[in-house]
């Protein structure tokens, strides 16, 4: 009696990939040049009105020339945690391409093409991996473009906060997951927005209306005032971002997932390296 051969079973699809191990160290990093940013972007609002800093301008400059020192610690915190040859291909390919992404959309009416990749980039490869995707996407894009100024180092840990959060995103499947994804999409446009509103917002002292910053008034007031400089000024620009999230994730997301889940899988990130020792050859024996 000849056995049944029974039949070769799918293999199991790859939902979540890490292309760059987080370790303690990493992770403590990055908590806290996240907490570092948070101080940096919201000082006007948490600053103690009664202390010399709360009445002083000069914050967002002396926190434009911290973050890229942050931001460096942590790069090279992330990479000796677990950067190696192939995440680095992967992370300069998509850094590429998102860099070559931004210049199509410019930011007009808020049309910026590029967070989309940084969402799907971190799904695949992992919250550290968009961590880093983020920050070297801004970056390059902005040596591209001539966008190179005191607001870069925030809008790299803006766009390095949009890939950690796609990477931290709960596991979903078909059309749940682009739902979600397009979802995250439009809160994390909209929030980057609001973010580098902080950061530009105190340099508009100068102009003496109800949407300007005042250096020493109180939290309540400032926040009031924020957020009508929000809605007067960019809150268009901030829905245009979140709808063009939507709009990319929903047509492109499915396929640039397989795609980069294929990619991820042929490369194997998680896969253990092994040195083996070469295979001894028998000289030949003369006849």
């Amino acid at each position: 009696m000849t056995a049944l051969a029974t039949p070769p079973q799918p293999a199991t699809r790859v939902d979540r990939t890490r292309a760059i191990r987080l370790r303690p160290r990493s992770i403590a990093a990055i908590t806290a040049v996240s907490l570092a940013g948070v101080v940096a972007f919201g000082w006007p609002l948490i600053v103690d009105p009664g202390t010399a800093f709360g009445h002083s301008t000069d914050a967002p400059l002396l926190f434009s020339l911290l973050m890229p020192l942050l931001l460096a610690v942590v790069l090279a915190e992330v990479s000796e945690g677990g950067l190696d040859v192939k995440a680095i291909a992967m992370l300069g390919v998509l850094s590429a391409v998102g860099a070559a992404l931004r210049p199509v959309g410019a930011g007009t009416a808020g049309l910026e093409t590029v967070f989309f990749l940084l969402i799907l980039g971190g799904r695949v490869f992992g919250a550290g991996f968009g961590f880093v995707l983020g920050a070297t996407t801004l970056f390059a894009s902005s040596l591209i473009t001539g966008g190179v100024g005191p607001w870069l180092p925030f809008q790299m840990l803006g766009a390095a906060w949009v890939g950690l959060g796609a990477g931290l995103l709960p596991p979903l499947k078909g059309k749940a997951e682009i739902a979600l994804l397009a979802a995250y999409g439009a809160v994390s446009g909209l929030l980057y927005g609001v973010a580098l509103n902080l950061m530009f917002w105190p340099f508009t002292t100068g102009l003496d209306s109800d949407l300007s910053f005042v250096a020493g008034a109180s939290v309540v007031d400032n926040l009031h005032r924020f957020l009508v400089y929000s809605f007067a000024t960019s809150l268009g620009w901030d829905l245009g971002r979140a709808i063009t999230n939507i709009v990319l994730v929903s047509l492109t997301g499915s396929v640039v997932l397989r795609t980069l889940r294929r990619a991820a899988r042929r490369a194997a990130f998680e896969a253990p390296v092994e040195f083996t020792a070469p295979p001894t050859v028998a000289p030949d024996t003369p006849r």
